[in-house]
């Protein structure tokens, strides 16, 4: 695989559409509004897990919140 390959997210668009803030969302997930802030930037990449919960918690696929750019 390309080394060179970023995960980025559509976390923020998607967040919006179903009208929750950053904090909404951390608090539906567990984790804290910077964590969502961060992922939402690019500065962190979540866990596999969290990945997971938060498609869940969005109702969105794992393709349609992250994609490799």
């Amino acid at each position: 695989m390309d080394e060179h390959l970023i995960l980025r997210n559509r976390l923020k668009t998607v967040r919006k559409e179903k009208k929750l803030s950053q904090t909404e969302l951390a608090e539906l997930v567990g984790v804290s509004r910077n964590t969502v802030s961060s992922i939402e930037t690019g500065q962190f990449n979540p866990t596999a897990k969290l990945a997971l919960v938060l498609c869940i918690a969005l109702d969105k696929k794992f393709e349609e919140l992250f994609y490799f750019d």
